[in-house]
């Protein structure tokens, strides 16, 4: 497994990081027992970094990942949550100082551990910025000087948060997810804004939120009907070359430079074990190239969070 250096920070994080939403029922109903065995075979495979959020499966992810933990020495794992987001309704979002430090805390004790590598402000586009400017994240910047967190950054979708976020402040790292893939490069226009302020990159979902995948999308994802179409598209492209277009995918999205980490989520131990083994070999460049330009012409974006903050 590789190691990257998390930008200004003294973490090293596996090129391929387990990413533990599903361990909260997010995609699928899953056996709590094969989670916790999924946890173990990532860390076992030389995964040393998990992200979580209290927002996955209504806080049962942050409490299945804690069982996952309580036979592992805290030196094994870095370990990422988030506050802020707490459903999937603009009333479910609540940034306050006051929220943050008792989601912190809520977190924590589901999770087993004195605190947390990392601390994100999740998906910052569904609140208000001012807000997140003014308040929240000078709530991380004191808890970090506190020894609370190591760490603070945000997550979200669309580019434009992470370009005014750094705008104003020193921030860790940023998670990001969807705009580095191979149906959506957005976040390309951003990297060197990012690489000059070491900001460390940490990437989730390549493969579309399930786009790219031989199951397909689910039923609930955003996208467009084109959108949809030409991911059908590469799906079959990559079976004619006989290849799972999840491999490219993953493979394409950790390939970039800049790109520290990878998020992958699943509750099964031998898609770990698969991601992996597809983390250690290049994409097919002429593949990638012919996959690329089935979304050449296609509007590969989605609204998310308040109209203001969207790119």
């Amino acid at each position: 497994m590789q190691y990257n250096k998390l930008g200004k920070t003294d973490l090293n994080l596996s090129k391929l990081s387990y990413g533990a939403s599903p361990l909260g029922g997010v995609f699928r109903n899953i056996s709590e027992a094969d989670g916790i065995r999924t946890v173990h075979t990532a860390l076992d495979l030389g995964i040393n970094h998990i992200d979580v959020s209290p927002y996955y499966g209504d806080t049962v992810a942050e409490t299945v990942l804690g069982k996952a933990l309580k036979t592992v020495s805290r030196d094994r794992f870095i370990l990422s949550t988030k506050a802020g987001r707490y459903g999937s309704e603009f009333a479910d979002f609540d940034f306050s100082a006051k929220r943050i430090n008792a989601s912190l805390e809520e977190s924590l004790a589901r999770l087993g551990v004195d605190g947390v590598d990392i601390l994100y402000l999740h998906d910052i586009e569904f609140g208000d910025l001012n807000q997140v400017f003014e308040e929240a994240i000078p709530c991380l910047q004191a808890l970090k000087a506190q020894g609370k967190i190591r760490y603070f950054g945000v997550t979200g979708y669309p580019v434009k948060i992470f370009e005014e976020t750094v705008k104003h402040f020193d921030i860790d790292c940023i998670l990001t997810y969807c705009r580095y893939a191979l149906h959506d490069t957005a976040l390309t226009k951003l990297i060197p804004i990012l690489d000059s302020k070491g900001v460390g990159i940490i990437n989730a979902s390549p493969t579309g939120m399930g786009l790219l995948t031989e199951r397909g999308a689910p039923s609930w994802h955003p996208g467009n009907k084109e959108l949809l179409a030409a991911s059908a598209k590469a799906v079959k492209l990559c079976q004619e070359h006989g290849v799972d277009v999840t491999e490219v995918a993953l493979q394409f999205a950790i390939d970039h430079p800049s790109i520290v980490s990878t998020l992958v989520g699943t509750a099964n131990p031998l898609n770990i074990e698969k991601n992996v083994k597809w983390a250690e070999k290049k994409p097919d460049p002429v593949l990638v190239e012919k996959l690329r330009a089935l979304f050449a012409n296609v509007d590969c974006t989605w609204p998310s969070g308040h109209a203001t903050n969207q790119d």
